[in-house]
């Protein structure tokens, strides 16, 4: 699809039924969450950050049955469809599927089309791709996760598969904002464990990019292996520095002060016991 600047976005449509890769499931979404993604994503890309968008929301016929909140009260609701957007749908999970696999021969083949397609300063022909292509990905990725943090937002399923090659917002399932600060805030009820609350979501970037680096490491040379994971190592850096960026702007601080970051954390601190 080709909208009139000559960008090229990817169609696809949530909740029109199973796929090869539902799980099981009957691939089918509710009216409520389907309006929930519309409204959000929407609200992502006014706020300024990566993600992907809605074009449209029709109503189904069919009936679904939820159990909303895991509580084994399954209810009848309505279905809908979302025709959502994006550069690309290519996830972590989609290269690390075929690593897993032994389709090495098929996951180079998407490595180059994905860099080709949608990561036009690297070279196809350079011997570094590989390498280039995870460094880029590894700071967009801390860069994303800093602005959802700068404006509370809370993805509730952040495993490999719903964190996006191009490093933006995808799969708006379970998600939420927090209306108070609280880094234990967690939007997905089925999330006994905490594993993907808020604060905690930068660690959990860091180990989704440590399965892409496994996924790559077959066709990196034992040079390329280890800067890639020098890379990695810098990622906490990375979202360090733009998490301050982001939060000195909100607050008006100007220039650089080696306390910026203390104050910061202060403030956090002091809205938590508010």
């Amino acid at each position: 699809y080709f909208c009139r600047h000559g960008e090229r976005w990817e169609l696809q449509l949530k909740g029109s039924g199973k796929t090869p890769y539902s799980r099981n499931g009957d691939g089918r979404a509710v009216l409520r969450s389907s309006v929930r993604e519309f409204l959000c994503s929407e609200a992502m890309h006014c706020l300024g950050i990566p993600t992907s968008r809605a074009a449209s929301l029709v109503v189904s016929d069919d009936d679904v049955w939820r159990d909303q909140f895991y509580n084994g009260n399954i209810k009848k609701e309505r279905g809908a469809i979302v025709l959502r957007l994006a550069k690309s749908w290519f996830r972590i999970g989609s290269l690390e599927i075929l690593a897993h696999s032994g389709e090495l021969d098929l996951l180079r083949r998407l490595l180059d089309f994905v860099i080709q397609e949608h990561f036009p300063s690297i070279a196809m022909n350079g011997s570094n791709r590989y390498l280039e292509f995870f460094s880029t990905v590894v700071s967009e990725t801390a860069n994303l996760i800093a602005l959802w943090m700068s404006v509370g937002f809370a993805h509730g399923v952040c495993n490999t598969d719903n964190f996006s090659l191009l490093s933006i917002t995808i799969d708006y399932g379970p998600f939420g904002f927090m209306d108070s600060y609280d880094p234990n805030f967690v939007p997905n009820t089925s999330d006994d464990e905490r594993r993907y609350k808020i604060g905690n979501q930068a660690n959990v970037g860091l180990f989704n990019l440590s399965k892409l680096l496994q996924a790559l490491k077959p066709l990196l040379d034992p040079r390329q292996k280890q800067l890639a994971s020098q890379i990695l190592e810098g990622y906490g850096e990375h979202y360090s520095r733009r998490f301050t960026e982001l939060f000195k702007t909100k607050l008006g601080l100007l220039g650089e002060n080696e306390n910026d970051s203390y104050l910061i954390a202060f403030l956090l601190k002091v809205s938590l016991l508010c």
